[in-house]
């Protein structure tokens, strides 16, 4: 009774968060496609605009390429200089910011409504008409290798996942960073990062994302006004290597000054759009539910608890990407504990779900979870920009938000042990260890990142 009063609650959410949700597109005749949905919650307004563009794209040579040109996209227009897309944005009690990942580089702004057309020309202008001057990048591109070394080389954490990625994937650019490696940024010039920019970003290649208090007639008028005179460009698609399958189970030490040492586990596994049959990256979403859903989960209850081996576990899968991703496993051992105790007690609990019935009971409070975060998140006018503009940009479509609900709901305690079989096998697993190393003098001490950084 109590699992369906939560399922009845979720359902009466999505059906509120839908009758203040409509969604409108259109593509302008350069190849702009404008997404607007309709939240009349609060006068609000998201604005987003997504390039299809990110780490997935850069060969060896020039990685990080696409997150510098991220920092230089702030760096002025002849008509907006360097600093004044920030200013102006701010006096319109605004606020923006921009990230980029393996996949895509995204910009975004949060506005009062009638401040709409002023993120619309903003955005317009960079789009084309950057301003790309040496001295800027010879600026930029050392906050972007200082900022490389606060997260990834004096973090031993951060370290840990870069040699995870670049053991797990042999070929494929999802084994680099996405800040990129150290040697390619300091070979780095504006050369690369202006070609990079005529390359990619046109209108023809980006996603432009409204959510808000508008109403949408009036926003595609806005956006075919700011946005409908930059000409659509030829795009020559990325060429990307096919990762070969792996055979045997990978292994990698981290050897860095740390506190604790901690592990990391991988399985390549499928994505949403890729995956045949298509229900799989919902049942691994829910197995990694089932291993790591809260406090009433089985790392949660059976290894921190109960058995006291680890002073935390967890794991992911993030079903939206635009090549095959990793289920992922974590955990750093409790005291008195060993990562090899660790990691064996992560793999003997996915060896439960292979062999072990999973009852009813579980798999429906793990299908509640699982939704209510994505559906709650659905509140948040931003996250449902958010949630389009990935979609969308991963080569999917906006209406998998709608499926979603059934789909989880949809799956059963057989696909779960299906999936667990089929992909969390020891011949595709890859493991990282971190080392713990005593702290040099010449080590330098952890430090905070500095205020005023792009969110990446």
């Amino acid at each position: 009774m109590h699992r369906l009063r939560i399922f009845l609650g979720l359902l009466a959410l999505v059906s509120l968060l839908s009758a203040c949700s409509k969604t409108h597109e259109t593509t302008l005749s350069n190849g702009l496609k404008v997404i607007v949905q309709e939240d009349h919650r609060s006068p609000v307004v998201v604005s987003q605009i997504w390039y299809k563009i990110g780490g997935i794209d850069e060969p060896r040579g020039i990685t990080g390429v696409s997150h510098v040109l991220e920092h230089m996209m702030f760096k002025g227009t002849e008509k907006h200089p360097s600093g004044e897309f920030s200013r102006i944005i701010a006096e319109n009690g605004g606020r923006e910011n921009a990230f980029t990942s393996r996949d895509y580089t995204a910009y975004f702004q949060t506005l009062e409504k009638s401040r709409l057309p002023i993120a619309f020309e903003l955005e317009a202008d960079r789009m084309r008409n950057l301003t790309l001057d040496e001295k800027e990048f010879r600026k930029e591109i050392q906050v972007v290798m200082e900022e490389r070394r606060l997260r990834t080389e004096d973090k031993p954490e951060g370290k840990l996942f870069e040699q995870f990625s670049s053991t797990a994937y042999k070929v494929h650019p999802y084994g680099n960073p996405i800040i990129g490696w150290m040697e390619d940024l300091k070979a780095l010039t504006i050369d690369d990062v202006a070609s990079w920019y005529r390359r990619w970003y046109a209108p023809n290649n980006a996603t432009l994302v409204v959510v808000g208090d508008v109403e949408p007639k009036a926003v595609m008028a806005l956006a075919k006004e700011h946005f409908g005179p930059i000409p659509r460009q030829e795009l020559e698609p990325s060429v990307l290597p096919a990762e070969p399958q792996q055979t045997e189970t990978r292994r990698v030490v981290v050897k860095e000054p740390a506190t604790v040492p901690s592990i990391m586990l991988g399985y390549h596994a499928p994505v949403l759009g890729q995956a045949q049959p298509k229900w799989e990256p919902y049942a691994l979403e829910v197995l990694a539910g089932i291993l790591d859903g809260g406090k009433s989960a089985r790392f949660s209850t059976e290894l921190v608890r109960k058995q006291r081996i680890a002073s935390s576990a967890g794991a992911g899968y993030d079903a939206v990407s635009r090549a095959p991703s990793m289920f992922l496993l974590s955990g750093t051992p409790a005291n008195g504990h060993t990562v090899k105790e660790l990691e064996q007690a992560l793999l003997n609990q996915i060896e439960r779900i292979k062999t072990e019935p999973i009852s009813e009971q579980e798999l429906q409070r793990v299908k509640a979870q699982v939704t209510a975060s994505d559906v709650y998140q659905r509140d948040s006018v931003f996250y449902q920009a958010m949630e389009i503009g990935m979609l969308e940009t991963s080569g999917l479509s906006r209406h998998y938000v709608d499926e979603y609900v059934d789909r989880i709901d949809a799956v059963t305690a057989k696909q779960v042990r299906t999936v667990a079989k089929k992909y969390l096998v020891d011949s595709n697993l890859t493991v990282a260890v971190l080392e713990p190393q005593a702290f040099g003098k010449q080590k330098r001490a952890p430090r905070a990142m500095p205020g005023g950084g792009r969110g990446h």
